[in-house]
């Protein structure tokens, strides 16, 4: 699958089928995930599985809608705020950094037919609390990833025109 495809197949998925992830598809990923770049190759971040019955239940208070309990699999990113790398005028680069590393594992699932969903809209302490493994960790990003179980609607985007200048 060439690059654009790949892009157009990739959406948010929220309906997943309870079949649960392949190692193998996991570890691909994960690599994936591990090459993404980042500023000064610091790789400030961090990923969590969570797919324990009991963590599972915990993650899904951080974020409790209904939609997101389908999904079989979580991966949580974190951002090490001690790892980023801050530029001359202060501007930390760690959140770019995530967001690159996260779009690398939601590409690397679509390629091999999982789906995924960027949900920034959580309870960041209470996820902290549950799941940092430190005190410079913030939970940035969860990502529920597993098989959808629909089909994705169209994707609206924006004429070229609007976005190239």
């Amino acid at each position: 699958m060439d690059f654009l495809h790949l892009t157009q197949q990739r959406y948010s998925c929220r309906n997943y089928l309870s079949q649960p992830v392949e190692q193998d598809k996991l570890d691909y990923i994960k690599e994936c995930v591990r090459m993404a770049p980042s500023a000064v190759n610091r790789q400030p971040w961090r990923f969590r599985l969570v797919h324990d019955a009991d963590e599972k239940k915990l993650l899904r208070q951080c974020y409790d809608r209904a939609w997101f309990t389908s999904a079989p699999l979580y991966i949580i990113a974190f951002l090490r705020h001690d790892e980023q790398w801050v530029r001359s005028d202060g501007k930390a680069h760690g959140d770019i950094d995530v967001a690159i590393a996260v779009e690398h594992l939601c590409l690397a699932a679509a390629e091999q037919g999982l789906a995924t969903c960027w949900v920034c809209n959580f309870n960041v302490e209470m996820c902290r609390k549950a799941f940092a493994g430190s005190d410079d960790e913030e939970p940035v990003v969860l990502i529920p990833i597993g098989y959808a179980a629909d089909a994705p609607s169209e994707k609206k985007r924006k004429p070229a025109e609007e976005i190239w200048g």
